[in-house]
């Protein structure tokens, strides 16, 4: 890289992220946190999540991770409906063989008010996308996630 060149990235850099201060950073780092926090609450019930909260003590950076992008920046989105996306992710998660999350999300599911049904319907998608053997992983694994609690 020239001397040029690296004036060139520089000056654009500044004039991209110069108006950025720490301030504004933490302020929107703290807005994501809390669009984080009140998803969890709504998934969950209010019950948390116990793998997330043993993550903040070893691991901060992921749980900052998952609080602030995925549930505060991907899942605080809404584009889907909270039944939509809980199918879309359990399906994802089925056809990945990610069965602990898919039994996670599956309870967030039914306690949202998807059926039973609508769960075995997205284990017989998973025969086209992921195979068989996917897909009976997931049957299995779903029939260990129990009913929620009466609100």
């Amino acid at each position: 890289m020239t001397l040029r060149t690296g004036n060139t990235l520089a000056a654009a850099c500044l004039a991209v992220f110069g108006s950025l201060t720490f301030a504004s950073l933490e302020a929107a780092g703290n807005e994501r946190q809390e669009r984080g926090v009140e998803v969890m609450d709504h998934l969950s019930g209010g019950a948390g999540q116990p793998v997330l909260e043993a993550l903040r003590e070893d691991y901060p950076f992921l749980a900052e991770g998952i609080t602030q992008y995925a549930l505060g920046d991907v899942w605080g989105r809404s584009e889907l409906d909270d039944r939509t996306r809980q199918l879309a992710v359990i399906a994802a998660f089925a056809a990945q063989g990610n069965l602990q999350y898919m039994k996670v999300h599956a309870g967030y599911a039914l306690r949202l008010g998807v059926t039973r049904e609508e769960l075995k319907e997205v284990v017989y998608l998973t025969t086209v996308t992921a195979g068989f053997p996917r897909a009976i992983d997931a049957a299995q694994a779903l029939r260990e996630v129990p009913d929620p609690a009466p609100r």
